[in-house]
């Protein structure tokens, strides 16, 4: 499998060469050589890199979840990397000064909370309007056959719900620019570098792909990143902790008054598809339950292409409702609902959840997301 990037250095940079480039990337995004698409272009020969920007947790990953970061300069290529989650979250024209094309390269997670998605909008609108040719190098996402999720209402639009498409919407950042550039009916000379033996196919990420560099300190690994819109809900539902703080983070839930084994038999009588639960005690690494052992429900993705992320956290959260309580899940210290809201896109999937109608929410939004998947099926590259 050879990525975007390194497709691109195939051809020697051919689309870059005597340009002034602008790279919106981070450190996780890596060639099979270890370097970083940064790096690469750096030290290309015939290539100008003269600026870089940076997504959420910063260009150089270390920023926290919702921290800001401020723009400064490389420490050493003396260029400017600008931040794209402080003061400003779409390039001004100021930050754009100079450029002649902008290459993007994000490992994403095809999630629609996941806020990459937002910050490669607002690349693409702001270099449509200041008539800068972007080049999307493309990557794997974990999930690329999974559609699931309901559907955004536009009232709970935000920086974590920024399209109209489901809460898992299985396109890779280069098609998630292609129907970007189609929905919103953007004027822009888009350039897409695909993959090149990949498919929609592809399990796992193994020894054909690079090192996995977290993305954000959260995604620890490719099982987090397939189980992380599973078990997201947690920001806004602090009394069920999702193994922040641990090598698990994402890939777990637990809680005091969890009984694991009685759960996990629970969960099996669901059968979700692509997903096994199994019991699993660790030891929190964040509040409120810091440095508490816990009893534990570990995810395990077995059908990438059938799991349903966004229908599996939904069953879970009605499951736990419906063993201890709705109370345990919805009446706990410092919930925030208008936060779960806004990464569902939507009140009605915490309304439905309240009132005991998870399953018909499901079947709900499966049809309403009919018709997205004839414009995504427009824009797929890899069949």
């Amino acid at each position: 499998m050879r990525l975007g990037i390194e497709n691109l250095a195939l051809t020697s940079f051919g689309l870059l060469k005597n340009r002034r480039v602008g790279l919106l990337s981070h450190q996780a995004a890596l060639l099979k050589n270890g370097a970083t698409s940064a790096q690469c272009l750096h030290q290309a020969r015939g290539v100008n890199l003269v600026a870089l920007y940076g997504p959420e947790h910063g260009f150089f990953g270390q920023a926290a979840a919702g921290e800001q970061t401020a723009s400064r300069l490389h420490p050493d290529w003396n260029i400017p990397v600008y931040s794209l989650y402080g003061e400003f979250r779409k390039p001004t024209p100021e930050m754009l000064k100079g450029i002649e094309v902008m290459v993007c390269d994000l490992q994403d997670l095809g999630v629609r909370c996941y806020t990459y998605l937002a910050t490669l909008r607002n690349v693409l609108e702001a270099c449509a309007e200041s008539n800068i040719p972007v080049i999307i190098v493309d990557r794997p996402i974990p999930l690329p056959e999974v559609v699931d999720g309901p559907m955004l209402d536009e009232r709970f639009s935000s920086f974590v719900a920024p399209c109209p498409l489901p809460m898992v919407y299985g396109m890779t950042p280069g098609e998630a620019a292609k129907w970007m550039v189609k929905k919103f009916a953007l004027s822009l000379d888009l350039t897409i570098v695909p993959m090149e033996g990949w498919g929609r196919n592809a399990e796992a990420w193994d020894a054909t792909y690079p090192d996995w560099v977290p993305p954000s300190p959260g995604i620890k690994s490719w099982e987090t990143a397939m189980t992380y819109s599973s078990t997201v809900f947690s920001e806004a539902l602090p009394g069920i902790d999702c193994g922040r703080g641990t090598n698990l983070a994402f890939r777990v839930i637990g809680a005091p008054w969890i009984r694991a084994e009685y759960a996990c038999q629970a969960l099996k009588q669901i059968k979700l598809p692509g997903v096994t639960f199994n019991p699993y005690r660790y030891v929190a690494g964040t509040a409120p339950y810091q440095d508490c052992e816990l009893d534990g429900i570990r995810l395990c993705v077995t059908n990438p292409a059938t799991f349903k992320p966004v229908k599996t956290s939904v069953m879970l959260l009605d499951t736990l409702a419906s063993l201890y309580g709705k109370k345990r899940v919805w009446k706990h210290d410092g919930i925030r609902p208008e936060w779960f809201d806004k990464l569902y896109g939507t009140s009605a999937t915490r309304q439905a959840l309240v009132a005991g109608q998870a399953s018909e929410h499901v079947r709900q939004w499966t049809r309403a997301s009919r018709a997205f998947l004839k414009e995504r099926q427009n824009v797929l590259i890899y069949r």
